[in-house]
């Protein structure tokens, strides 16, 4: 990298959990990029994570209401000096050269106007079996690197500051379609990458029901907030799965009218949903065993139905509100 070094100013929104914010703090400072600024924004917090923040170093601003990430981001971003922002989730530590090579490709690659980083397939605090799970799923499902950037996300996510100067702020009227608006809005002028070289790990859900509720609440807004153009789920093959699980479940009345055929319906729907997110059930088996790759196809199953019931209550509340 050459000797011109530009400033990086990294922002993180935040609500309590200063004990994972300290570990994302701990990750910042230990970054071999030298020429970094940290701004950390406090959504109306009622822990002491503001203290923390401000006891590391970090500049510290405070929202005036609770508003979620997306406010927050977007006055950390009117906040900050720096030529690249890095916004990134408060649950999340960075690998040691996440920021260096964020600017090594940034500065030999001027076409690209965001480029979204992806998780680790470990948890960062939370070691239990659907926190185990999770960090899983989302390094596959959501965050996969190889293939077309359907899935950028405002949780760690590099962008040069004119860049976001021109294409203005995270439209705060998304809930969680926030980052596809986004990357919709930046490919209209300049390119979008997702890299496998800016990485993190994330501190995930430590329970099963948590991990649904979330899961179909997400699934939910999405529907109601989804645009034309947007893919729905960030993947057709993994919608088309939620529906076919979604199908199996009516599916098994079949028996009591067509007999043994009707009784063949519910698993091959279900095996149909298994082939295809295929790759995810693999990685999961190879890289963890035959025993928590038994664990982590109940829970997917039981997470891609979830997902598949909260779009179409979404869609059905999108349709109730129709004019």
């Amino acid at each position: 990298m050459s000797q011109e070094l530009p400033l990086v100013s990294i922002i993180i929104p935040s609500y309590n959990r200063s004990d994972v914010l300290r570990l994302c703090l701990t990750a910042v400072r230990e970054q071999t990029y030298p020429h970094i600024e940290v701004i950390v924004v406090d959504d109306c917090g009622t822990e002491d994570a503001a203290q923390v923040a401000a006891s590391m170093g970090a500049t510290v601003l405070r929202t005036p209401v609770n508003g979620g990430p997306t406010p927050a981001r977007n006055l950390g971003a009117e906040h900050a000096t720096g030529e690249i922002l890095l916004f990134l989730d408060a649950d999340i530590a960075l690998d040691p050269d996440a920021v260096e090579n964020a600017v090594r490709t940034l500065k030999s690659r001027p076409e690209i106007g965001a480029l979204g980083g992806i998780l680790r397939p470990e948890s960062l605090l939370s070691q239990t079996p659907a926190s185990r799970y999770r960090a899983v799923q989302m390094h596959r499902w959501w965050m996969p690197t190889g293939r077309p950037t359907l899935e950028l996300h405002a949780s760690v996510l590099a962008v040069p500051a004119k860049v976001f100067a021109e294409i203005g702020p995270f439209d705060p009227r998304l809930r969680e379609t926030v980052s596809a608006d986004y990357r919709a809005r930046v490919m209209r002028h300049y390119d979008v990458q997702l890299t496998g070289a800016v990485r993190g790990r994330k501190d995930h859900d430590a329970t099963v029901p948590v991990i649904l509720r979330k899961v179909f609440r997400r699934a939910r807004i999405s529907a109601l907030d989804w645009r034309k153009g947007e893919t729905p789920g960030d993947s057709v093959p993994r919608a088309v799965g939620g529906v076919l699980l979604l199908a199996a479940v009516p599916a098994l009345a079949l028996p009591a009218v067509a007999g043994r055929i009707g009784a063949a319906v519910p698993p091959a729907l279900v095996a149909a949903a298994i082939a295809l997110d295929a790759g995810t059930y693999r990685y999961a088996f190879a890289q963890r065993g035959v025993p928590f790759g038994l664990y982590f196809t109940g829970v997917h199953l039981a997470v891609t139905f979830t997902g598949a019931l909260g779009g179409a209550v979404g869609v059905l509340q999108r349709l109730g509100t129709r004019e």
